[in-house]
């Protein structure tokens, strides 16, 4: 087809030129590609990438899906720590590294059996045997087996193991102590942990104050008030000193009450009833004295159930446990 305008052919209608000597086979070979073959592949060409994509995504998915369970399966035949960081020939940091790696890949699924789990903590173990000092592992490690695989035996185990290996690592004896405290029940060990945790560099400042707690609700307050007398001494901040002094006035307050009520259970014990003042207990000489209110205010017995309280701190000095926490939209949650 000739344009009207400009006397020159469409290049894409137009038949092709070839030789003068050419036959007629190749002339008609030559004009059907470009009428054709040569739209087919401008339209071909794009599909067929796109389906290449489409069946290598699959594969790749396919691949990933089948790798995960590869090593898994490697996971599982890993051995012992010690036998295989002499196998490394000192690259065992490196090992550590890659086998953390295939552990994360592995645990990232959305689900994970919990027979895995075992496997899990063995591969944590070689990590950290492999690596004594990586610390991450020991943190990620203790809070995946205590709160996605429920064993909380082999994550204070982990951490256990960390925590020997990495004194200073606050986060460590943390986990612990709420691993005794939330899983456990176990205050006083919990309270140790967090003491040990509050001593460390780099902890929150509510770490001893935490443990004071822990220690007021194991019914040992003296404790607690060692504990916050050994961290005031290397606070600087006045508003960190403020606040230690505040919570040892507490931790008297609650070592008070306990006294008292001691106090009134004997004498409960001798003339079966509770007194009607505290006075009476120092005159049965079951007080030396009525404990004087830290922060100014009184302590008030009531005779009937034998509990002490104080006038300007009525709530005790204790944590909510796990069984008295209720879910957010529960009732009484509820305004």
């Amino acid at each position: 087809m000739i344009s009207a305008s400009s006397g020159q052919s469409d290049p894409l209608c137009s038949p092709t030129r070839v030789s003068s000597g050419a036959t007629p086979v190749r002339v008609f070979a030559a004009n059907l590609y470009s009428f054709r073959v040569r739209p087919v592949l401008m339209i071909g060409l794009p599909l067929c990438l796109l389906l290449s994509l489409i069946v290598w995504i699959r594969q790749e998915l396919e691949h990933r899906i089948g790798g995960v369970a590869q090593t898994r399966e490697q996971l599982r035949l890993l051995p012992r720590g010690d036998v295989l960081k002499a196998a490394l020939l000192g690259y065992h940091h490196l090992g550590a590294d890659v086998l953390w790696l295939q552990v994360v890949q592995v645990l990232g699924q959305k689900e994970v059996p919990p027979p895995d789990y075992e496997w899990a903590y063995h591969a944590l173990d070689v990590i950290t045997t492999l690596d004594p000092h990586y610390v991450y592992v020991y943190d990620a490690g203790g809070l995946v087996l205590a709160e996605l695989a429920g064993q909380v035996d082999w994550s204070n185990r982990l951490l256990k193991k960390g925590l020997a290996a990495n004194p200073e690592a606050w986060r460590l004896a943390f986990q612990l102590g709420f691993n005794h405290f939330f899983h456990l029940h176990d205050y006083r060990a919990a309270a140790d942990y967090m003491a040990v945790a509050a001593k460390l560099p780099g902890r929150p400042g509510y770490v001893p104050e935490l443990a004071a707690r822990l220690y007021a609700e194991a019914k040992h307050p003296d404790l607690a008030l060692q504990l916050l007398a050994s961290v005031r001494q290397s606070a600087n901040d006045p508003i960190v000193i403020a606040a230690l002094d505040r919570r040892r006035d507490e931790v008297f307050i609650e070592r008070d009450l306990a006294v008292i009520e001691q106090a009134a259970a004997r004498y409960w014990e001798r003339y079966g009833r509770y007194p009607t003042a505290l006075s009476a207990l120092v005159e049965e000489h079951l007080l030396d004295r009525i404990p004087v209110e830290p922060f100014g205010g009184t302590y008030d017995l009531d005779a009937e159930t034998g509990q002490v309280r104080s006038s300007t701190h009525p709530r005790r000095l204790r944590l909510f446990r796990p069984d008295e926490m209720q879910p957010f939209t529960s009732a009484a949650a509820l305004p």
